[in-house]
Order: structure tokens, then sequence, then C-alpha cells
């Protein structure tokens, strides 16, 4: 547990990650998750779909985790 605290002192200590609702036109609800490393503030994984199911999560770390 990061208790507040985001600090890091180099890449891949700490990452946090997001669940985005996106509403479209065509498609209805669709949703994007991401990953950030707090260190670089950059995001290192992300994945869309239009269903919120484990698989968008999985695919999301699985993509940070290559990287």
């Amino acid at each position: 547990m990061l208790k507040q605290d985001f600090s890091t002192t180099g890449l891949n200590q700490k990452w946090t990650a997001d669940m985005t609702y996106i509403q479209t036109k065509g498609n209805g609800w669709c949703y994007l998750s991401t990953i950030m490393d707090l260190h670089s503030r950059r995001i290192i994984g992300y994945s869309f779909s239009k269903k919120m199911a484990t698989d968008l999560v999985l695919k999301t770390l699985e993509s940070a985790v290559k990287n």
C-alpha cells in the first residue's frame, strides 16, 4: 500500500492504474484501462475495449510488463 507516498528513485518501483469510461456515438460506453509508472509519469500499458471485463485489465498489465 502506498499510503499517499508517491515518491520514487527509479523506474518500475511504483505503478498506478486507472479505468476511464468513454461514451461514444457508435459503440455506447467503452473503457480505457491504463497503468502509469510514477517515476517517469508515463503511461506504460493500456488497453481499450467495448466491455469492462477482467480481460481488459489483464491485457493492460501484460502491455505494461512488456514495456
